[in-house]
């Protein structure tokens, strides 16, 4: 049986709650990884572009979207704005599925680099007060978490 937490508008089961605080601390990360990236000129999903980009060369902009968390459309016009400033260049024929190669320019690289320093600094704030066992240990549970999410 789970767990109930009073709340001043109901009552929710401790997984629920779980559920809220995951959610609450993500939309503030993300909040936080916003004010230090947009002085850089870039947005989030700009930036998880960036990093899967040069994580994974040769990537979908279908599997950019999904890790950007944006849609395939929004996505498209994600690229046309990097490609715009000069941070991805894309190839002029269409690979297998249409999609065309994209890989990052020299400026991007530079670029990514302050931009991962930038958001590594809100990621040390965030877990500041954990240790490093601590860490480990809610990277292992939130992966578990998603992994059951995911499973079919």
């Amino acid at each position: 049986m789970c767990q109930t937490i009073d709340m001043a508008d109901g009552r929710r089961t401790a997984p629920e709650e779980l559920g809220v605080l995951i959610k609450e601390t993500q939309a503030i990360l993300h909040q936080r990884m916003d004010e230090v990236l947009r002085p850089l000129g870039l947005s989030v999903p700009q930036y998880a572009c960036l990093e899967a980009l040069a994580d994974t060369p040769g990537i979908t902009s279908s599997e950019l979207a999904r890790r950007a968390f944006v849609s395939r459309q929004s996505m498209n016009v994600l690229l046309q704005g990097l490609e715009k400033h000069g941070l991805i260049e894309r190839s002029e024929e269409p690979g297998p599925r249409r999609e065309r190669a994209t890989a990052l320019t020299a400026s991007a690289a530079g670029l990514l680099d302050r931009a991962r320093t930038e958001v590594s600094g809100v990621v040390e704030v965030m877990t500041g007060g954990l240790t490093a066992p601590e860490i480990r240990r809610l990277q292992v549970l939130l992966g578990s978490c998603r992994d059951a999410l995911l499973a079919p």
